[in-house]
């Protein structure tokens, strides 16, 4: 019976403290962005506005991964691009000769594809790849983590970013 009260009166002051917090006007509103991911997902999202897809959302997890993914990759690669099979996520990679590039930069190098992209017929023109295009707009792909790491010696930039669920689909039109 002790217990039932206990329980009770802790679930009676929980209620409290939401209604309390309510009529005050608070919420828990998530921290802001990072400027360099409010810079990936504004250029993802002005490509995916174009063709009319909904936005992506930024997820910390997969920036995460990703910033594991370039540490590794400026660390122990050399910068090479490591080899992203298809799996969990869709990914798209840039690696920039020449200094470092800003996150809008990388994904303004992706949507260049768009150029060869045949969406009548979901194709790509010939001698030309469209995926880091088709992926970046892939219309099922709704959360997006990316980071980027600077290669000294290399003189190079890398940028990763993961989408999830994953794209590019043979068979599939991107939107």
């Amino acid at each position: 019976m002790k217990e039932n009260t206990l329980l009770s009166s802790l679930l009676l002051l929980s209620s409290l403290t939401i209604l309390h917090a309510s009529a005050q006007g608070e919420t828990s509103t998530p921290p802001p962005l990072p400027p360099a991911a409010t810079e990936f997902l504004a250029a993802h999202n002005e490509a995916r506005a174009a063709v009319g897809v909904q936005p992506l959302i930024w997820s910390q997890q997969l920036a995460n991964t990703t910033g594991r993914l370039v540490r590794l990759q400026r660390d122990r690669m050399a910068c090479q691009f490591a080899n992203l099979t298809p799996g969990k996520y869709g990914a798209n990679q840039l690696l920039a000769r020449g200094g470092a590039v800003t996150p809008r930069m990388a994904v303004d190098e992706w949507v260049k594809q768009k150029q060869y992209y045949n969406h009548a017929n979901n194709s790509c023109a010939p001698n030309h790849r469209c995926g880091v295009y088709t992926q970046v707009v892939w219309r099922k792909s709704v959360m997006l983590g990316c980071a980027q790491a600077t290669c000294v010696k290399e003189d190079a930039s890398l940028t990763i970013c993961f989408y999830d669920p994953p794209g590019n689909y043979f068979g599939e039109s991107p939107y």
